[in-house]
């Protein structure tokens, strides 16, 4: 896949709020797209970007399909006008969210950016690459995922990032904060992941 890194960005004007969702999206499928909807309205974001990365250094144990097949995959199942699907990082040449976020906040520096994870990642936050760093750089929404929520917020990132978490009735103005900040979103009642379909018919298509 050929894509220059200017068009690997999707569309955007300064003064927009993005919501940036990174994965293998391995297979890509419905909670990617609730999780967007459910951050989309409770942060109040313009829109949301999802970024499909070449592959994540915390799951080698599970080879991605090609990112092409997860492009295509994805593309069709976000199925909306304000999500946009990306391959920045392959464009970019990184497979780390910090470099994926430097990059971002360098070339579209009147964008308000939010990194949104589910609980499942704020659990292993500590163990990413300069995971300090990203939550100096950009403010961050996490998604409760039942049943990760108390390994989540016991978290050695959790602990460490406490005094920055800001209550999720002021989560619509989120993306205006200065980082590091956080919120704990809830209501999204959804466990499906992508180890799970791998795990059940290997079927994604």
């Amino acid at each position: 896949m050929t894509i220059k890194a200017a068009h690997a960005i999707p569309l955007y004007t300064d003064g927009m709020r993005i919501g940036l969702l990174g994965g293998s999206f391995n297979p890509p499928h419905d909670a990617h797209r609730a999780i967007s909807l459910f951050a989309m309205k409770r942060l109040k974001l313009d829109r949301i970007w999802w970024l499909v990365t070449p592959g994540n250094p915390l799951k080698q144990d599970h080879p991605p399909h090609t990112l092409e097949e997860r492009m295509a995959s994805a593309e069709r199942l976000a199925h909306h006008p304000r999500i946009d699907v990306s391959c920045l990082e392959s464009v970019i040449g990184t497979r780390y969210t910090a470099d994926t976020i430097n990059y971002l906040r360098r070339r579209c520096s009147g964008v308000h950016f939010v990194w949104i994870m589910g609980a499942d990642n704020l659990a292993q936050f500590h163990r990413w690459e300069s995971w300090q760093g990203i939550a100096a750089e950009v403010p961050i929404a996490v998604i409760d995922r039942p049943p990760d929520s108390f390994r989540a917020l016991s978290s050695t990132a959790a602990q460490a990032m406490a005094r920055y978490r800001v209550d999720e009735s002021d989560a619509g103005m989120l993306a205006l904060r200065t980082p590091p900040a956080w919120t704990f979103l809830t209501g999204l009642k959804s466990s499906l992941s992508s180890t799970r379909l791998r795990n059940s018919d290997g079927s994604w298509k």
